[in-house]
C-alpha cells in the first residue's frame, strides 16, 4: 500500500474515533449513573465492593472477604473498571480509584485501558464475518490469501496447512505466545519487521514451530498473521476495517485498535502502573502487532461486545454474524478453546471467556452463552491480576456463579524445622527470583516474577502448600538426604521448576 495513502487514511480515521469518543462520553457517562442509581444494583454493587473472596480457602474456617479499596492498595492497584451484563443490557458500570495518580485524574467509565489479549476474539469477529461474505474460508491455506507476506513453508507445512481456523483456535502451530510492546517514543516495526523478527521489532520471527492441527499452542503470532491476512484481503488498514466490520457495528465507540494512540485519545487513556506501584516509561507501551493485543477500550464498550455474541449465539441479533456463523465461532475446536475465546469442559453451563495481561493492564470478559445471560468485564491499571479475580470471585458470589467458586484446601501442621528448612531463594526459567522466608513460624513467598509481594504459605501437606490468592500448588523437593534442592510450581498447563541457590 502507498505510504502516503495510508498515512492519509490513518489519520481520517484518527479524526473520526475522536469525535465519537468526545460525543459519547457525556452521554455514557449519564447512562452509567443511571444504571448504579437503582436500589437493586446499589444492594448488589455494595456487597461485591466490600466483599471481594479469595482464590483458596481453608477448609473449616471462615470464608475470608476484604474491601476493594483495601486489596487496590495491596495490590498497587491504582484503578478497576467494570460493567455487569444481564437480560442484554448494561445493569450496571463502575470505575474505582485512579486513571492517573499523578495527575489526580479518577477512573471513570469512560476510562480507556488495554484489552491485550480480548482484542484477540474482537479480531476474530471480523474474520469470521469475512468467511460469511466468502471472502475467506476457514480451512483454506491462509497463503492463497496473503499477498504482502506468505507463511513460510518448512517440514511441518509439508502435510498439513496454517489455516484460518487453526489460527483462530490457536491450533496452527505458529510461534509467538505473547508481546513485550514498545515504551512511547521508540521506533515501532511495520508489520512484516514483526513477522520476520526484524529489527526495530523486539520479538521472534513468525514461524511453524509444530504441525499444524495437532495440538493447541498459544500463539500471539498467528494473530498478527491474521491481520496481514485481513488488510490483504480488505486492502484496508488494520484500525479502519477493524471499526467498520466489528467495532461501530457493536456499538463500541469508545474503542480503537490505533496504536499508538493518538494524542487526542490518550488524555482518557488509563497509565499502567508496576507491581510495586510507580507507572511504566511513558505511561503505557505501545503494541503495533494491534490484532493480538492493541485493542483500546472500555469495560461498558466489551459489556456490548458481549451482548451482541449472546445475541448472535441466540439468533435475536445478525447486526455483525448470523445465528450459524457465531454458533461455529463458539464452538469449541480443542482444550475448551473455540474460534475466538475459551469456552466451558463438558457438563459446565455455557460460558465463553477472554482475559488479557499487556505490561500494567489486566481484564477479563466472561459471560455465558444463552441470549439474556449474564456476564461480567473487568479492567485495570496495575500489573497484579489478582485483584481483578478476587472482584469477579464476588461478582460471581453475589450472582450464584460456580464458575469462581474458591478452591478448598485442607490444611495440616508442619514441625516449625522443616518449615524452616524452605527458607531461601530459588531460580525458575521465566520467572526469576522467587524468595522463601520464615519468620514468626510462618513461611511467606516474595516473587517479583509471579507479582507477588508477600504472600503466606499454608501447608496441604508436608511439601505442598499453597497461597490464598491463587490456585496454583508449591510443592518442595528433596534429594535423596532430605536436603531441600527445588521448588516446583504446578500450573495447569504444566509444571515450572525453581532450583534452590541459597
Amino acid at each position: 500500500m502507498n505510504i502516503h495513502a495510508r498515512s492519509w487514511r490513518r489519520q481520517a480515521l484518527v479524526s473520526i474515533v475522536s469525535a465519537a469518543f468526545l460525543l459519547a462520553i457525556s452521554a455514557r457517562d449519564r447512562a452509567a449513573a443511571r444504571s448504579t442509581s437503582g436500589s437493586d444494583a446499589a444492594v448488589h454493587l455494595a456487597r461485591i465492593e466490600n466483599g471481594l473472596i479469595p482464590a483458596s480457602t481453608v477448609k473449616g474456617r471462615p470464608l475470608p472477604v476484604a474491601k476493594l479499596a483495601d486489596r487496590m492498595r495491596h495490590f498497587h492497584v491504582p484503578g478497576l473498571s467494570a460493567a455487569f451484563v444481564d437480560h442484554g443490557t448494561i445493569v450496571w458500570a463502575r470505575a474505582y480509584g485512579f486513571a492517573d495518580v499523578e495527575a489526580h485524574r479518577r477512573a471513570t467509565t469512560s476510562t480507556l485501558f488495554q484489552a491485550a489479549s480480548i482484542s484477540k476474539p474482537v479480531t476474530a469477529m471480523a474474520a469470521m464475518r469475512l468467511v460469511q461474505e466468502g471472502k475467506l474460508q476457514l480451512d483454506g491455506d491462509v497463503n492463497q490469501w496473503l499477498s504482502t507476506w506468505k507463511v513460510p513453508e518448512n517440514q511441518y507445512t509439508r502435510d498439513q496447512k496454517v489455516t484460518l481456523r487453526r489460527i483462530l483456535s490457536h491450533t496452527a502451530g505458529l510461534s509467538g505466545h505473547g508481546f513485550a510492546g514498545y515504551v512511547a517514543g521508540q521506533p515501532l516495526p511495520t508489520l512484516e519487521q514483526i513477522l520476520d523478527g526484524e529489527k526495530p521489532a523486539n520479538s521472534e520471527p513468525v514461524r511453524v514451530e509444530a504441525t499444524p492441527g495437532t495440538a493447541m499452542r498459544y500463539s500471539g503470532g498467528g494473530y498478527v498473521v491474521l491481520r496481514a491476512l485481513l488488510s490483504d484481503v480488505t486492502h484496508s488498514t488494520f484500525p479502519e476495517l477493524m471499526e467498520q466490520l466489528v467495532l461501530k457495528p457493536a456499538g463500541m465507540t469508545h474503542s480503537t485498535f490505533l496504536q499508538p494512540l493518538p494524542d487526542s485519545l490518550a488524555t482518557a487513556a488509563a497509565t499502567a502502573y508496576q507491581a510495586d506501584g510507580r507507572p511504566f516509561e511513558g505511561r503505557f507501551h505501545v503494541y503495533p502487532e494491534m490484532a493480538p493485543d492493541g485493542l483500546w477500550t472500555t469495560a461498558s464498550d466489551l459489556a456490548r461486545f458481549a451482548i451482541e455474541v449472546q445475541n448472535e449465539y441466540a439468533g435475536t441479533s445478525s447486526t455483525i454474524l448470523t445465528q450459524a456463523t457465531m454458533k461455529e465461532m463458539l464452538t469449541p475446536e480443542m482444550m475448551q478453546h473455540d474460534l475466538a475465546f475459551f469456552t466451558e469442559a463438558p457438563g459446565m453451563r455455557p460460558f465463553f471467556e477472554h482475559s488479557g495481561s499487556n505490561f500494567g493492564f489486566f481484564c477479563d470478559l466472561f459471560a455465558y452463552k444463552e441470549s439474556g445471560g449474564q456476564g461480567i468485564v473487568v479492567m485495570t491499571n496495575g500489573n497484579n491480576y489478582r485483584l481483578m479475580y478476587e472482584y469477579i470471585r464476588a461478582v460471581a458470589r453475589e450472582y450464584d456463579w460456580p464458575e469462581f467458586t474458591p478452591h478448598e484446601f485442607v490444611s495440616m501442621e508442619v514441625a516449625p524445622a522443616t518449615l524452616a528448612s524452605y527458607a531461601g531463594t530459588y531460580q525458575a526459567p521465566d520467572i526469576g527470583s522467587i524468595r522463601i522466608e520464615y519468620r514468626g513460624r510462618r513461611l511467606f513467598l516474595h516473587a517479583d516474577g509471579m507479582r507477588i509481594e508477600s504472600e503466606q504459605m499454608l501447608p496441604e501437606s508436608q511439601e505442598r502448600f499453597f497461597i490464598p490468592t491463587d490456585t496454583v500448588p508449591f510443592v518442595f523437593e528433596k534429594d535423596a538426604t532430605g536436603k531441600v534442592i527445588g521448588l516446583t510450581i504446578q500450573y495447569p498447563n504444566g509444571p515450572v521448576e525453581a532450583k534452590k541457590v541459597s
